[in-house]
């Protein structure tokens, strides 16, 4: 029998502590949602506003759209899902949410925080569907500056449910636009311009010395059901709109709270302990980085390494990630300083665009409506501590889901494949064992033969010699080395 990827997955779930099933008192307050708006909101449904997600998505948390001002600047408007207007503060679903912490995707099947009437429904952004948002408010400047920070509640409809791979290649000139985008010449030209100030704001923040990662992203391919191999995901001109439009409305809420002087939950990427790895990394290429962290230094050695050696880059990028270490959420008091987000270059960030699948979202959505109302802070600090720890370690638990069953579905597509050769790419040599990356397609796996004299960087001939989907693992031999 074929190994049951759908079992796995449900199993490795659960044996990271997470609940699947939502409770009985969740159900039940869940029959009894209907659609809302929220009392007194603005009415910006007129708006021609867009949303831009992978090709599967249903739980769309944002939608965007923007303005050319007279004077040049760009003013943006971020809609994000209003989800606490369905989940109060408490309430049955509150507490799984909170327990859950996050959305676990697992490729094959995805794990909800909330369940899907809510999350790919009353509270996801659907294309001709009125909707409760809270609205993140800015203005870009001509040199990507970012101003004017607001934000209010609103009823919205987003009039375009794009995706990555059909708007990117349009943004980028290389094929002709989707049928939605082809079909108006006002929605070509709101699209352009939401590119135009993402790249305003892409570029301010290059300037600052935000890090430019490249890492070989896979996604398997289906043929009845089953998995029949692995593609690359690729990155489009439309995931980066969309990620610098996220970045800023997550720098302008956190800027929001700092003004108000209002605690709230931060994430941190803090400055790298393993600095002096990455130094060693640079001087192996070469390249001299300074002694303490510096992340403009750090950016022009990766942007100086994609030019020389692109195809180390993504290798590259993925051992310069691990040393940086993980994110974390923290409190953050007023006054405090929490030392910002290393790798985006920011020193004020926290999560708010993401509400349907991560519960610090829906956190910092509580804290804005207190701070709209001129009430009360919702959480104390010691509230906000504990939520942010655990959130943290929901975080690094969804993340080892996925990495094990990222290396369980290579290991059922190669099934099929032993005994067949590929080209590869030494990525990994030390005590534990030599790990090679192949280039087509897309996967990692140990060499078991032919270890000797192979060394980070080299280029190889390999086979496939064995696959083993319940532990993930992916084996080679060596043929013959290749010249670089």
């Amino acid at each position: 029998m074929p190994y049951d990827l759908n079992a796995a997955a449900l199993q490795t779930v659960i044996d990271n502590g997470f609940h699947p099933d939502f409770p009985a008192d969740a159900v039940t307050e869940l029959n009894s949602l209907a659609a809302t708006s929220l009392p007194g909101s603005v009415d910006l449904r007129n708006l021609l506003w867009s949303s831009i997600d992978n090709d599967t998505s249903r739980d769309l948390d944002q939608i965007e759209v923007a303005e050319q001002l007279s004077d040049g600047r760009i003013k943006v408007l971020v809609g994000i899902a209003d989800v606490d207007a369905y989940v109060n503060k408490g309430c049955a679903l509150d507490t799984h949410a909170q327990a859950e912490t996050t959305t676990v995707y697992a490729s094959v099947r995805t794990f909800p925080m909330l369940p899907e009437k809510l999350s790919t429904g009353l509270t996801s952004l659907l294309e001709n569907a009125d909707r409760a948002a809270v609205i993140s408010e800015y203005i870009v400047g001509t040199d990507g500056e970012v101003s004017d920070v607001r934000s209010y509640p609103a009823t919205v409809r987003n009039k375009a449910q794009l995706t990555y791979n059909s708007v990117g290649p349009w943004l980028d000139g290389a094929v002709a636009g989707p049928e939605k985008v082809a079909a108006s010449m006002e929605l070509q030209a709101q699209l352009q311009l939401q590119n135009k100030a993402a790249q305003r704001l892409l570029e301010a923040r290059h300037r600052l010395g935000a890090l430019s990662f490249e890492r070989t992203e896979t996604t398997p391919t289906f043929e009845n059901d089953q998995v029949t191999g692995l593609a690359a995901a690729q990155k489009t001109s439309a995931g980066l709109l969309i990620e610098n439009f996220m970045v800023a409305a997550n720098e302008a809420m956190a800027r929001t709270f700092q003004e108000k002087r209002v605690s709230s939950i931060r994430r941190v990427v803090s400055k790298p302990v393993r600095w002096d790895r990455i130094v060693e990394l640079a001087r192996r290429s070469g390249d001299v980085l300074p002694a303490e962290p510096d992340v403009k230094a750090l950016n022009e050695f990766l942007l100086k390494r994609k030019q020389v050696d692109p195809d180390h880059y993504a290798d590259l990028s993925l051992s310069v990630i691990k040393l940086l270490g993980p994110g974390e959420y923290k409190l953050q008091r007023p006054g405090d300083d929490d030392g910002g987000h290393f790798s985006l270059a920011a020193h004020d960030y926290t999560h708010s665009t993401a509400p349907n699948r991560r519960f610090a979202d829906i956190v910092t959505q509580r804290i804005l409506k207190a701070l709209w109302a001129g009430a009360p802070a919702p959480y104390s600090d010691e509230e906000l501590n504990t939520i942010a720890t655990h959130c943290t370690e929901r975080e690094d638990a969804a993340r080892k889901v996925e990495r094990t069953m990222q290396k369980r579905i290579a290991a059922v597509a190669m099934a099929g494949k032993v005994g067949q050769t590929f080209l590869a790419m030494a990525t990994g040599v030390s005590p534990k064992g030599t790990y090679v990356r192949v280039l087509n397609p897309p996967m990692e796996g140990r060499l078991m033969q032919g270890i000797e004299e192979v060394d980070v960087g080299d280029k190889l001939e390999v086979r496939l010699t064995h696959t083993d989907p319940v532990r993930g693992f992916i084996d080679f031999a060596k043929i013959r080395e290749l010249p670089r």
